[in-house]
């Protein structure tokens, strides 16, 4: 008979708080019991069961031994969107002989609901705090950086620190920039504003997506507090160019690349520079990190990731060299639609603004970015009137079908013109007036031998081939019918062909 497992025996919240314990551990912190706390342990300390003026919290997180947050701890398979309000009534609870550092609301500011299997955390840092799913609990020291902010009155997050940039100076005063590039600017930084952690950028080939997400990046960076950006790219060869792209930037009013300001690094290693503020790198590399990985072939970055698309949806855990906190925003440019399938859990592992380039959007990339279509920048097309315009929106969600045309009145057919190419062009389709194959013969008779028969064979006569000829077999009566019109046809095709 097999023993029985002891976790067998608690109680559902308590198996919850097992699992809470070992992810608090595994992120840095030192998890403790209320009767034998001991807040010098460590510089993150988690008290279990500590009492408030509300009554016992589940966790009580301190750093540097004070008390920062709250984490209400839920059975697994809890509906966690119901759940914050019991997270706040401790965040407000308090007592005042506990050292604690509280927000002008008298709140703590963090505040984490966890089954152990799923967890929210909400910063009232942020302009507007607003509970987001995260994979794992954030180490103490990126707390007490927040915390630390907060005191030197940088905004305490980076939800704040995004709220408070300044906006793009007008077209007219940023030469360096083309118009689609300062209203995907413009609209991004609107869209991370009102906190929407996804946006996607719809820009046509060619149209300068990469230099925009170089000026984009340098934004956040300078004016929005971020500490570091994943740029995520198809394959190797293009994670090159982005490279290049972002050495040779010249960052605006400085006179100076973008380089020299900014540790820039490629990933052709599975180590991450601590001190780089950009990171480019493949998908799959950011996946082999995760794994623990020592190493990744070169090789296997040279291939898209629709060459290297697992079989499956694959599954991430916690690395503790690579913790969700490691980049504040991910930029994936032009990856292929499965990045958003298989791949999606390697994105939604770390806590950062998530935003797309891309010239051909599908449905699943759509649904991905929650319809947060920021920018739409077409090819450019002609207008009825001779002059060239290029299709540009700027929305939030996915552009209304165009409408139809004018009515033009009773038998008027609308003409919409398509781009060709001109005759004898390549793939237009039509030949030109000197581009006769080889192999095509003039109509009428043929002067001279045949080169297509031998020497002294007969010309023999051409077979016509009937239309209902290989139909299926029709009722009785339809036979002589057909015959007589077929005779018919053939008498006339046979005098065309005799006429002098």
């Amino acid at each position: 008979m097999v023993p029985a497992d002891p976790a067998d025996y608690l109680a559902p919240e308590n198996k919850a708080r097992i699992r809470i314990d070992q992810m608090l551990k595994r992120a840095g912190w030192v998890v403790q019991d209320y009767k034998n706390v001991n807040l010098y342990a460590g510089e993150g300390v988690a008290v279990r069961e500590l009492v408030t003026n509300a009554g016992p919290a589940d966790y009580v997180l301190f750093l540097n031994r004070q008390a920062v947050g709250v984490i209400e701890a839920k059975k697994q398979g809890t509906t966690l969107a119901g759940v914050e309000w019991q997270t706040v009534k401790y965040q407000s609870s308090i007592p005042d002989a506990l050292p604690a550092h509280l927000t002008g609301s008298g709140h703590l500011p963090f505040g984490y609901e966890s089954t152990g299997d799923e967890t929210w955390f909400t910063c009232r840092f942020d302009p507007e705090p607003t509970a987001r799913r995260v994979f794992w609990f954030h180490r103490p020291n990126t707390l007490a950086d927040m915390v630390e902010a907060d005191v030197e009155g940088l905004g305490g997050s980076l939800r704040a620190t995004v709220h408070d940039i300044e906006p793009l100076p007008p077209k007219e005063q940023t030469p360096w920039l083309r118009d689609a590039q300062h209203d995907a600017i413009t609209n991004l930084e609107r869209s991370l504003q009102e906190n929407r952690p996804r946006a996607l950028i719809q820009m046509a080939t060619g149209s300068g997506k990469t230099f925009a997400a170089a000026n984009i990046a340098e934004r956040l960076i300078t004016q929005g507090g971020a500490k570091r950006i994943l740029f995520l790219v198809d394959r190797a060869n293009l994670g090159k160019q982005t490279l290049k792209e972002f050495q040779g930037f010249d960052v605006p009013g400085t006179g100076r690349k973008f380089s020299e300001l900014y540790n820039v690094q490629r990933l052709s290693s599975n180590t991450v520079d601590p001190v780089s503020k950009v990171c480019i790198s493949t998908i799959q590399r950011v996946y082999s990190i995760l794994r623990g990985d020592d190493t990744f072939e070169e090789e296997l970055d040279e291939h898209s990731t629709f060459d290297n698309e697992p079989q499956r949806t694959i599954e991430v855990d916690y690395n503790e060299h690579l913790p969700i906190e490691a980049f504040d925003v991910i930029i994936i440019d032009e990856c292929h639609r499965s990045i958003y399938g298989v791949w999606r859990q390697v994105l939604e592992y770390f806590d950062a603004f998530l935003i797309g380039l891309t010239a051909t959007p599908g449905k699943q990339t759509f649904g991905f970015f929650n319809q947060n279509l920021v920018m739409e920048y077409g090819f450019p097309r002609r207008s009825p009137t001779g002059s060239t315009s290029t299709s540009t929106s700027s929305v939030s969600q996915r552009p209304s079908p165009r409408p139809a045309p004018p009515s033009r009145g009773p038998g008027i057919r609308h003409h919409v013109p398509q781009p060709r190419n001109p005759p004898g062009a390549a793939g237009s389709g039509r030949r030109g007036p000197h581009l006769r194959p080889a192999c095509a013969r003039p109509k009428g008779r043929v002067q001279g031998p045949d080169p297509h028969r031998g020497p002294g064979v007969p010309r023999q006569p051409a077979r016509h081939v009937s239309r209902s000829e290989g139909r299926r077999p029709r009722a009785s009566g339809q036979h002589s019918q057909d015959a007589g019109l077929r005779q018919g046809r053939l008498a006339r095709r046979g005098h065309r062909a005799h006429r002098p």
